[in-house]
């Protein structure tokens, strides 16, 4: 460390204070919100340029507006219907579809493969799909919401590059021990693959977490709206008067900024929290899915 040369502590410096630099700007936006969802709401209303405190003083009210509000409850518990039922069952299929389009004994396996690729770059579009959930009939259900999307071809490449790397002989010698391709498939390539299992659901949790263009198009009844779909109303319609229940005429206008900010609190703080325990596998998963394919 004593023989390093000046330049070498100039680099080093420079990249700490970069670091640092794009930390700030990356934390402090989500930093604004939550301060400034607990600040006092008329003082926020007058206040202009950065915060780093709650403006007027610390304050909840925000927060007890938005858990009050019986349709954000039931939107936040939609949403978290949708995510599990979603990310189970896109995990299900993607990891299917992987596992038999990774096996070289399947016929026809690369041309499959190819014309799945094809959709990411051309599609029916918006209205053909549309007309397809419509006679399905699964329109204003909660099957609307997950279904038309339940395989993104992305993950499906990642995953399927995955299985791809597992040595083959390890299939063969559970062949010659008398195990089937399923028995293969949960007993072998599954366990093997933690890192990048772990990386699809949370690409599909996140997906469905902040999903709102399927429930906008497909879905009329707001008993089965999903949270965001609330919080786009909120935010970009402005609507917080259902929210601001018992707020005065006057108040209604200074709350519902703080409102807005609660509201995207409330709905990105559980990503926030489920983060933190799938990040370790996060760069690893994406490096392996890449490696081969």
């Amino acid at each position: 460390m004593r023989d390093r040369s000046l330049g070498s502590v100039i680099f080093t410096l420079f990249n700490f204070s970069f670091m640092i630099f794009l930390l700030i700007i990356t934390l402090y936006p989500l930093w604004y919100i939550a301060a400034a969802s607990v600040s006092q709401a008329s003082a926020l209303s007058s206040h202009t340029g950065l915060i780093f405190l709650p403006v007027g003083g610390f304050s909840l009210n925000a927060y007890t507006y938005v858990f009050k509000d019986a349709m954000f409850l039931i939107s936040y518990k939609n949403t978290m219907l949708y995510v599990i039922l979603g990310t189970g069952l896109s995990f299900v299929l993607t990891s299917l579809g992987a596992f038999g389009l990774s096996r070289k004994n399947v016929k026809l396996a690369n041309p499959i493969m190819f014309l799945i690729t094809f959709t990411m770059l051309f599609n029916g579009g918006l209205i053909p799909l549309f007309l397809l959930v419509k006679n399905l009939h699964i329109m204003n259900t909660i099957w609307a919401v997950f279904v038309p999307s339940a395989v993104s071809v992305y993950n499906l490449i990642i995953m399927r590059s995955s299985f791809m790397a597992i040595p083959i002989s390890l299939e063969e010698s559970a062949k010659l021990d008398g195990a089937n391709d399923f028995t293969i498939f949960l007993r072998i390539v599954m366990p093997l693959s933690k890192a990048v299992i772990a990386v699809i659901i949370l690409f599909y949790s996140v997906n469905y977490w902040n999903s709102w263009f399927n429930a906008m198009l497909y879905l009329r009844d707001r008993e089965l709206f999903p949270l965001q779909l609330i919080l786009r109303e909120i935010l970009i319609s402005n609507s917080v008067t259902n929210v601001a229940v018992g707020a005065s005429q006057g108040d209604t206008e200074s709350i519902g900024l703080t409102i807005q900010y609660a509201a995207i609190i409330v709905a990105t703080l559980p990503i926030l929290c489920i983060y933190p325990f799938l990040q370790k596998y996060f760069v690893k998963g994406i490096m392996i899915g890449a490696i081969k394919g």
